[in-house]
């Protein structure tokens, strides 16, 4: 798979492509299509080439390959970044770089499955850059994203909604779900809106005072 980038604009989507459980070739496709920068974590290097996309930056801190160089050969110019800071995940640094190059909206694919304990720090990735730019995680059955604190949302009757808190959000109203909320809390662990789903075709509104509260779109 080669990537034609349509765009070259930081106000389009760049793309990270993290080191879990790849994606399906059709979503993948889709999201390279409108990408002006693709960033590909080092964990994830080979595999990425091994699909032949196309890539502008490698990132990481090259624990696991030293020479990455003499896998780029073929792909110049592309940017190799070398970010040993143990304090951040690669994720986070990737982040970092993309919205200090004025790359507000990233898509991030692979960064779910394989290794549970990372695919729960990177969906909490998501709410702790809430409000630094717009970030959205896919997989093959999901699309992930932290919500506003006032959102609508225009969806297909019975279009499965999870609200999952990322630690306690207080303040939830919601209209248009099977399951509405009038100013009620959620705390990870104890009560989340997981497996709701819109009551009709038409527009549902989301609403919280305090926390962070991702919107799972998800699909069998």
């Amino acid at each position: 798979m080669s990537s034609h980038h349509v765009v070259r604009d930081s106000q389009e989507p760049a793309l990270i492509i993290a080191n879990g459980e790849a994606c399906s070739y059709a979503l993948l496709a889709q999201l390279l299509e409108w990408s002006p920068i693709v960033m590909v974590l080092d964990g994830a290097l080979q595999r990425v080439l091994e699909l032949g996309i196309k890539i502008d930056i490698v990132l990481g801190d090259f624990d696991r390959e030293h020479h990455p160089e003499q896998y780029l050969l073929h792909q110049q110019p592309v940017e190799i970044i070398h970010t040993p800071d143990q304090n951040k995940t690669d994720l986070e640094k990737g982040i970092d770089l993309l919205l200090g190059r004025n790359h507000k909206a990233i898509h991030i694919v692979w960064a779910t499955g394989r290794r549970a304990d990372h695919t729960i720090n990177n969906m909490s990735t998501l709410a702790a850059y809430k409000d630094k730019g717009v970030l959205v995680m896919y997989d093959d059955y999901s699309k992930v994203y932290c919500l506003p604190h006032s959102f609508d949302k225009w969806y297909v009757a019975g279009t499965p909604i999870s609200l999952i808190p990322m630690g306690k959000v207080t303040g939830v109203s919601t209209e248009g779900l099977k399951y509405n909320m009038q100013n009620e809390s959620l705390e990870l662990g104890l009560r989340t809106g997981s497996s709701n789903e819109a009551a009709a075709d038409g527009t549902v509104k989301i609403s919280y005072q305090t926390g962070a509260l991702l919107m799972m779109e998800c699909w069998d």
